[in-house]
């Protein structure tokens, strides 16, 4: 049996997918995910402390708005709740398949299908593939010496464990980014002793943070159009922020020069000695590395039970940890909130073989990282990845989600019009937009603040940094509606060798 689209993910960018798919008649669909449950990085991730980091009324499809949110930024159980949500409101959980992990897609140019297979051996069949294992999915582990032989409990942020128990405990934490500054202030409220091994300082904001009154729920709920304006306020704010002062910092430097200034004042406000402020203050150009909000994580060094090491571990021994200085702290729980591997394991997540062979993710390593409008690869017909380079819009990933799902629509509805059995991205328009997005990345903080050290998830392993999509979130959106569809060849099966000509079924550009 040959399935319609098999999307393998079941996180906001799968289930947004499988909506819009839905909404155009398309019900044979089939979404695989390798997790016990649905919810993505909010299924997964449960550690102390887990809080949505852009404002919930944001961070939340436009078009299924939820007017309960406890707080401005909610914490990580209402996020997963909210998948669960949205996967009942629009009948998306029987199309999942749960504990069931994709391992490898290959193009069948005979049949104009995909060939996915999964752990176990079981072999599917789908016209359509789509990826959606997002961008935080491969939990990353340090590679330091001896880490397999401590004696204690290792834990990632990842994957928690909540049966480690951690009261009293001499614990040890590994990382300071986003994760880190939410994990570090529960870690502290329990531990005997918290010792804090920062390689790289994170630029924080304050948080303004508040429960949200049942008054405001119930006006939200009433009037949707209250939320609606509210949303539209703070991604006003954000917008500023990534573009400003990020996307655009060549010429708005001096609005990141604020923010950076803002974030030493709110450490200064709470952090006051001099020696730990030095230690907690980046290097690098605000925007390098994504920024955070807390209040709570400056407030954190001054306990007597927390201690900030900045010295370079050099090895994990059974009792504890070992710096460059030579010494040793001696710990009884680790706590690794080292990320992911993003750019090793996840682009892509799982082998994908395309058209005349092309190994998708070692085209992209031995090339450059690239996916016309963050969505097709050439030479990998009917196949879509939801999380490629230049495709992360803005600082909530719903604005990515919704502009790829425009997109979709737009091409499969083509298609559809054309009676086309394969959609296949041609090369000269991919490398017309790989050009357009190097040429604004050279106004971007990236290449012109100071980002060395940084040690930044936004750069690829060939120093670009294409995770972003060099774009106002307006931006992405308009392209998501206009761009040309004759920078796709729409083909038949009677195609002499499953090879589109440049052009060759050129679309109006509707």
């Amino acid at each position: 049996m040959t399935h319609d689209v098999i999307i393998i993910g079941a996180g906001f960018g799968g289930m947004g997918a499988a909506i819009e798919l839905k909404r155009m008649g398309i019900d044979d669909l089939v979404i695989l995910e390798r997790e016990s449950d649905l919810g993505g990085t909010w299924h997964v991730n449960h550690y102390p402390g887990l809080s949505v980091d852009i404002a919930s009324v944001t961070y939340s499809y436009s078009f299924e708005p939820n007017p309960g949110w406890s707080r401005l930024y909610a914490p990580g159980s209402e996020l997963k709740a909210y998948a669960l949500h949205v996967a009942d409101e629009y009948d998306l959980v029987r199309h999942m398949r749960f504990d069931v992990e994709a391992t490898r897609a290959v193009w069948d140019a005979d049949a104009s299908e995909w060939e996915v297979t999964v752990a176990g051996g079981e072999v599917l069949r789908t016209r359509y593939l789509i990826t959606a294992t997002g961008f935080l999915s491969q939990p990353k582990l340090p590679d330091i010496d001896g880490i397999e032989t401590f004696a204690g409990d290792v834990v990632h942020s990842a994957q928690w464990d909540d049966t480690v128990e951690l009261d009293g405990k001499r614990i040890g934490i590994i990382g300071t980014g986003a994760t880190g500054v939410q994990l570090i202030p529960e870690l502290a409220k329990r531990a005997g002793h918290l010792t804090v091994f920062q390689r790289t300082p994170i630029w924080v904001v304050p948080k303004v943070d508040f429960p949200v009154p049942g008054a405001l729920q119930r006006l939200f709920s009433a009037l949707p159009m209250t939320q609606r304006a509210a949303r539209a306020a703070n991604g006003t704010a954000l917008e500023v922020l990534s573009t400003v002062g990020v996307l655009n910092y060549k010429y708005g430097r001096g609005f990141n020069s604020i923010a950076a200034l803002l974030a030493k004042a709110h450490m200064f406000a709470q952090v006051r000695d001099a020696e730990t402020r030095r230690a907690l203050t980046p290097h690098y150009s605000f925007g390098c590395k994504r920024p955070t909000f807390s209040n709570s994580y400056f407030p954190t060094f001054a306990r007597e039970s927390v201690t900030l090491e900045t010295e370079t571990i050099t090895e994990v021994r059974p009792e504890g940890i070992v710096t460059g200085d030579g010494s040793v702290t001696e710990l009884d729980v680790l706590v690794l909130a080292t990320g992911f591997s993003l750019w090793e394991k996840n682009f892509p997540a799982i082998e994908v073989i395309g058209r005349g062979g092309r190994d998708l993710g070692a085209w992209w390593r031995d090339n450059r990282f690239q996916a016309y409008e963050g969505l097709a690869i050439p030479r990998f017909p009917n196949f879509f990845s939801l999380h490629s380079p230049y495709s992360y819009t803005g600082l909530s990933y719903f604005w990515t989600i919704e502009a790829q799902m425009v997109m979709l629509r737009r091409l499969f509805t083509e298609a559809r019009r054309r009676g086309a059995d394969t959609v296949e991205v041609t090369e000269a328009a991919n490398e017309r937009f790989l050009d357009r997005m190097s040429h604004r990345l050279e106004r971007s903080v990236f290449q012109v603040g100071r980002c060395a050290g940084s040690h930044s998830y936004y750069f690829d392993p060939h120093g670009e940094a294409t995770l972003l999509r060099p774009s106002s979130v307006a931006g992405a959106q308009r392209d998501a509606r206009r761009f040309p569809l004759s920078d796709f060849a729409f083909e038949s099966a009677s195609a002499a060798d499953g090879s589109p000509a440049e052009g060759a079924t050129a679309g109006t550009g509707r």
